[in-house]
């Protein structure tokens, strides 16, 4: 026992250097600003499809592991995060939205719940009477498909604007259909706009009439751009007005996108003017989403101005443009998009009358080409020149096929040019034919999953079952040919809610309760990818957001509920626990 110091003191001296060794052999890491633990982090990267923990330095992602293996990267100044078995993912990319107009919805009467047009009618009485007279009234969201009852009296379905100008007689009424692609205006509205039963219909839209030709008050496709009041028949805000409300309809964008977890917006379509703020946005760091920006203009000023405005990833990879926009058809709802056959439920010859009034021949049966193909096809050529990305928005079979036969023309013509990335907005009705096109041309499919099951109780009436099941919202028929499909909402069309959509890409369930073409739908992991890594590979960003991984953007949003392994009917109970974007923590709820 006297003996047993020194042989302690022995066994010490000889495993100093071992352990010191082991000490200097052991990883040190500089502390991460922010740590997520003790969850469940779906990656979307193959490499290693699920971890942990992981932790954050500056907007970066630099580990992920198990809670042992990222313990290390806490320090004092560490904000740590305990999942407590929640799910983490990529945040979500919304490949197709309308930014500004997210944010304009939230100034307007929303029409989205309305159940009938007696219900509109009701709402803009109601809100006259806090809006003083001349200034205008405007509301988005009706559809007349998803009414519970058929306005009497009425023309295809749309009403007639006499309810609505008799509770509004001093105040211009403008209501935006759902889908965008129709606008109900009232008689103070088209007064002042100067239009009479002998104004013309545009190129690429109609005006609505009765059978004596005079306008019901519905303005489809290009058709609603003749309501712009004429000069001096309203007050123009002032410069300093116009700055103010944009600025507010900026941060209310901002605002709900981060509250469903979206961290990455695809603007689809916005012009010159919009962009100038989102960058001013950017510079004063207020702009928290990161938005990928679609050009929305005619070929003329495109040439124009178009090579000055391309920015790829400015102010801290917040915003991107590289893509130009172009619209060749309208909506389904709105009987506006542009078919190779006429559709099912407009048959030639006077329709159905409805309480004896008489609709005229619509303008056509298979839809709106609402702009020359002509004219799409210098769109590429310039889109070519500029080394920009072409985005056309196409749901009829007819806009499809002929959106892809422009690109083909165009990959043709410079074959030098590779991938391109070219993208169809919606993709929603396609002919068989041209479904592997998609494949083997390389064109990405940016559809919105919301649409299929929102729009499904009345598609087979629209086009009748066979070109429904052949051609509709087919998700699966399009990954199979190879082509990426990219999920999005088309907000305001719907709502931004992430949830619902990733909801309606795996079930394909309408209200009612029954599947549309369920073949068709996705596994919860194409979903989740649509919804993230495909939207990053849509915008050429793959390598730097959609998926966790170290030295990506810490882009991350934390939902309540598993979505990969829940029962279908939890999905939908799911909320948004935090939205992290550079690893800053923009949302909390």
């Amino acid at each position: 026992m006297r003996q047993a110091p020194g042989f302690l003191w022995l066994v010490l001296a000889c495993a100093a250097p071992v352990l010191a060794a082991f000490a200097a052999c052991a990883p040190r890491v500089d502390p991460a600003d922010l740590v997520l633990h003790n969850g469940k982090i779906a990656t979307v990267d193959t490499a290693r499809p699920s971890a942990q923990a992981l932790a954050v330095r500056g907007d970066t992602i630099v580990a992920l592991g198990t809670d042992e293996q990222i313990n290390p990267y806490i320090g004092e100044k560490t904000r740590v995060i305990d999942l407590a078995g929640k799910l983490a993912i990529p945040g979500f990319i919304d490949s197709h939205l309308h930014f500004m107009n997210v944010g304009e919805t939230k100034l307007e009467l929303d029409l989205t719940k309305a159940k009938n047009w007696d219900d509109i009618v009701a709402m803009v009485a109601e809100a006259v009477k806090t809006t003083p007279p001349g200034q205008p009234i405007r509301g988005r969201g009706w559809h007349q498909e998803k009414w519970d009852s058929v306005p009497v009296p009425n023309v295809q379905g749309f009403p007639l604007h006499d309810a609505l100008s008799k509770v509004s007689p001093n105040n211009p009424v403008y209501l935006t259909h759902a889908s965008g692609h129709a606008t109900i205006a009232n008689a103070k509205a088209m007064a002042l706009a100067g239009i009479t039963k002998k104004t013309a219909d545009p190129e690429g839209g109609d005006i609505l009439r009765d059978k004596n030709g005079n306008p019901i008050g519905t303005f489809r496709e290009n058709a609603a751009r003749l309501l712009h009041p004429r000069p001096g028949s309203m007050p123009e805000p002032t410069p300093e007005q116009a700055a103010a409300h944009a600025q507010k309809v900026l941060a209310l964008a901002v605002q709900e996108c981060l509250s469903k977890g979206v961290t990455t917006a695809h603007d689809a379509g916005v012009g010159f003017d919009t962009i100038d703020l989102y960058k001013k946005a950017a510079d004063d760091k207020t702009l928290g989403v990161r938005l990928n920006v679609m050009v929305i203009s005619g070929n003329d000023a495109l040439r124009q101005s178009l090579a000055k405005y391309k920015m790829i990833g400015y102010g801290d990879k917040h915003l991107t443009v590289r893509t130009i926009k172009r619209i060749l058809d309208g909506a389904l709802g709105s009987r506006t998009a542009w078919l190779l056959e006429p559709y099912a439920d407009l048959p030639a010859g006077t329709m159905k009358i409805e309480e004896g009034v008489h609709t005229a021949e619509p303008v056509s049966r298979t839809g709106i080409e609402t702009m020359p193909v002509p004219e799409l096809a210098e769109t590429a050529k310039i889109a070519m020149e500029n080394g920009f990305q072409l985005a056309v928005h196409a749901i009829g079979d007819r806009a499809n096929r002929e959106a892809l036969n422009v690109f083909d023309e165009a990959f043709k013509a410079h074959p030098d040019k590779k991938d391109l990335r070219w993208r169809i907005e919606h993709a929603q009705h396609i002919n068989a034919a041209d479904i592997p096109r998609f494949g083997q041309m390389g064109v990405i499919a940016s559809m919105q999953g919301i649409h299929c099951t929102s729009d499904g109780p009345y598609v087979p009436l629209r086009l009748g079952a066979q070109r429904a099941e052949e051609g509709a919202y087919v998700w699966q028929k399009l990954m199979k040919s190879g082509a990426v499909v990219a999920n999005g909402t088309d907000a305001p069309v719907e709502a931004v809610d992430t949830i619902p959509g990733f909801y309606a890409l795996v079930t394909r369930k309408m209200k009612n309760g029954q599947a549309f073409y369920p073949d068709q739908r996705m596994t919860r992991e194409q979903a989740l990818k649509a919804y993230t890594l495909s939207g990053a590979y849509a915008a050429f960003e793959e390598t730097i957001k959609g998926s966790l991984a170290p030295d990506k953007l810490a882009d991350i949003t934390i939902l309540s509920k598993d979505i990969l392994t829940i029962p279908e009917d939890e999905i939908l109970k799911t909320e948004v626990l935090y939205t992290i974007v550079g690893g800053k923590v923009l949302y909390k709820k």
